[in-house]
């Protein structure tokens, strides 16, 4: 029966992972397909691999989150089989509605709730959980605008003797370049906590003596990633790449390269970061240099959100789910 489980959580962990890459595809490709620099399904092809080959540049944010949020010896089977339901529940509702809510936060907050729900509060690390969560949480996705709009007005100024089209043409060149990177760096963050989740999984088991990412995981999640972002979620990546804002290469180029920088930062020190937020406000921050009125105000504000709400509502329903399933 619990190698049974095991083998469930394993399986939803993947399924989780899949529905991250579609889910978040529009991370890595919303503006190179807004900006017509790529079609769509050569976009999602490219960023499928690079998301890939993110996943293997370590290990630090999977650690974090196997490690870094609760108390690992009060975390069974069913407590991380609940964690991973509530999350794929709740980006399967902000999917159906266009909506960028982040993965990683839904992932987060269910092992938070579901943990909650079998030991108590005091299994939470919240120590932990305030540094590395939920500061980052508010920090990140404020840099993220800040390099973003920074970036912009650099280039505007670099470029403001040139020709439009010269612009453009250049830019829609490089911004093959600055997309593979988001797809690199989105895969670098985000494949982590699925691998996090899995290593727990394992050790809860007793099939690993100590935390440590098995290969066999780090490859299973990375190309269960790549797979879900050639698939696409195609509602998502209309919300960012054009209702929330009207893109140029130009401003894709400064939009992606600004979110890459701090998502590859974050992963180096193994914060589990939101690439979602990250690439949204960046996106926001460029557009921002256009004048208020370039931002769809409403759009950004279900957007904001769905990013409060994330962590709390999958508390709950993972809660309920271990409440109320047999595990």
């Amino acid at each position: 029966m619990v190698l049974t489980l095991l083998i469930c959580v394993i399986l939803t962990a993947l399924v989780f992972e899949y529905i991250n890459g579609f889910h978040d595809s529009a991370n890595a490709i919303a503006t190179v397909v807004s900006t017509k620099v790529l079609t769509a399904r050569a976009a999602v092809v490219y960023a499928g691999v690079l998301n890939v080959a993110g996943a293997f540049m370590g290990t630090h944010v999977a650690s974090t989150i196997g490690m870094g949020i609760v108390d690992s010896e009060s975390v069974t089977q069913g407590v991380i089989l609940c964690a991973l339901l509530a999350a794929i529940i709740w980006n399967l509702i902000t999917w159906y509605y266009g909506i960028p809510s982040s993965s990683s936060h839904a992932l987060i907050g269910g092992l938070m709730g579901a943990t909650i729900s079998k030991a108590g509060y005091h299994v939470v690390h919240f120590d932990d959980v305030t540094k590395k969560v939920l500061m980052p949480m508010i920090t990140s996705p404020v840099i993220g605008f800040g390099i973003g709009f920074v970036c912009m007005i650099v280039i505007l100024w670099l470029c403001s003797r040139a020709r439009p089209n010269s612009v453009n043409n250049w830019f829609r060149r490089l911004q093959l370049v600055s997309s593979g990177i988001m797809a690199l760096s989105h895969g670098s963050n985000d494949a982590q906590k699925t691998m996090g989740i899995i290593t727990l999984a394992l050790v809860s088991y007793h099939t690993l003596p100590t935390f440590e990412v098995p290969y066999w995981v780090i490859l299973g999640c990375a190309v269960t990633m790549g797979l879900g972002t050639m698939a696409g979620g195609w509602r998502i990546i209309r919300t960012m790449g054009s209702r929330m804002i009207k893109l140029k290469p130009v401003h894709g180029f400064a939009a992606e390269t600004s979110a890459a920088a701090v998502i590859l930062t974050a992963s180096h020190f193994g914060i589990p970061v939101s690439t979602t937020h990250i690439i949204s406000t960046s996106i926001m921050g460029v557009g921002s240099t256009r004048g208020a009125n370039a931002l769809k105000l409403g759009i950004v504000g279900n957007i904001v959100m769905a990013w409060v709400l994330t962590i709390p509502v999958c508390m709950v329903i993972a809660a309920i789910l271990y409440r109320v399933l047999p595990v």
